[in-house]
């Protein structure tokens, strides 16, 4: 039950709200550039270990019903945390906010839907697309965070904002092809 793989990903919702508390001065109006960046920094960690904990068990032979339960727990909970930060410290605003919705209704409706077709005993693999969903949806938020860092080079703020609405095209396209595949269980 404690072996690496797990370990990294309990570490990944360990230190979600060291992430959070890291980018909380900018919610009260304080922009702290040296937050954002380690906050950047402890992101990136996240990202790897996230690589890794998959990485090794399938490696090493140690994929666990405790991994493949935390795992995308642990992603959804980073993934929700940063897209609630960043649109509270105005990191994402206007119609951004749309983006950031659609990848959080996504990611709770999909949540729920694995867990009624669980249920039924009937699995729902991760598409390819998916994965580039989920590619675009961590670039953006790293992007957006490293802006806050790097305020004075806007590009970066910009790739955040165009990898995020690519994260939410992506988003619709996957959500809805998990649907159907749900809806055909549901008589």
């Amino acid at each position: 039950m404690l072996t690496l793989p797990n370990l990294l990903t309990l570490s990944r919702i360990v230190t979600v709200p060291l992430l959070v508390a890291l980018l909380w001065p900018a919610e009260m109006g304080a922009r702290w550039t040296t937050g954002y960046a380690l906050a950047f920094v402890l992101y990136c960690l996240m990202g790897v270990t996230d690589y890794f904990d998959g990485y090794l068990a399938r490696a090493q032979g140690t994929v666990s019903k405790l991994g493949v339960f935390l795992d995308p727990i642990a992603d959804k909970i980073m993934v929700a945390a940063v897209i609630l930060m960043l649109s509270a410290t105005r990191d994402i605003t206007g119609p951004h906010i749309i983006a950031a919705m659609v990848i959080l209704l996504r990611e709770i409706a999909v949540s729920g839907l694995r867990e009624f077709l669980a249920g039924l005993q009937v699995s729902m693999p991760v598409s390819q697309l998916a994965k580039w969903k989920t590619t675009c949806q961590i670039v953006a938020l790293g992007a957006l965070i490293l802006a806050g860092a790097v305020p004075h080079f806007a590009f970066v703020q910009m790739v955040g904002i165009v990898t995020l609405w690519a994260a939410a095209i992506l988003t619709l396209i996957t959500g809805w092809d998990y649907l159907r595949v749900g809806i055909r269980h549901m008589d």
